[in-house]
């Protein structure tokens, strides 16, 4: 049952973004170049579109680096339902589809589905940035640091909706740990 439970996860995740991926629609842009060198490092989840495999996930953050192979470790920790919980890590790898811009990658949990990773906006310092699903469906926007000051993620808030990507079913992430 332990080695099942991942692979009905993966398979409705799958259904979850071919679903969201047949719908037609215009793409939105990604930004014209990625440093990867310094787009490594920590990202902490300041909001994000909810959907189920994140679902009570608070104190969220998701690790990049490189990997010997050229591709990318990503790991995703979180704490379950507060953030006093223990911390627990998704282990997963990255790889780069778009060598243009650094802007396009795949990401893979569960071997062997994988979903796209697109970067929608990105602080000229790499102070944050926005990624989401190849079709902006599920979106996450993510900092250096526990949280944004307000004026900031007002003005990612308004960058994304002049790219039409929707912004009103974000929801915050509870970043404060004790």
């Amino acid at each position: 049952m332990r080695l099942l439970a991942p692979v009905l996860v993966a398979l409705t995740t799958l259904g979850l973004f071919t679903g969201c991926a047949s719908v037609p629609k215009s793409l939105p842009p990604t930004v014209a170049y990625v440093d990867l060198d310094r787009y490594l490092g920590r990202w902490y989840v300041i909001s994000h579109v909810p959907y189920f495999l994140e679902k009570g996930k608070v104190a969220s953050y998701d690790t990049y680096a490189r990997r010997p192979d050229g591709k990318l470790v990503n790991n995703f920790t979180f704490r379950q339902g507060t953030v006093t919980a223990a911390e627990k890590t998704w282990h997963g790898v990255a790889w780069v589809t778009d060598t243009t811009t650094n802007a396009t990658w795949k990401v893979q949990f569960v071997w062997p589905l994988s979903v796209t990773y697109k970067i929608f906006a990105l602080d000229a310092d790499y102070r944050w940035a926005v990624v989401g699903t190849g079709d902006a469906g599920l979106l996450w926007v993510l900092a250096r640091d526990r949280s944004l000051p307000s004026a900031t993620y007002a003005a990612i808030l308004a960058e994304l909706r002049a790219k039409s990507i929707a912004t009103d079913k974000l929801a915050f992430v509870p970043q404060t740990v004790p």
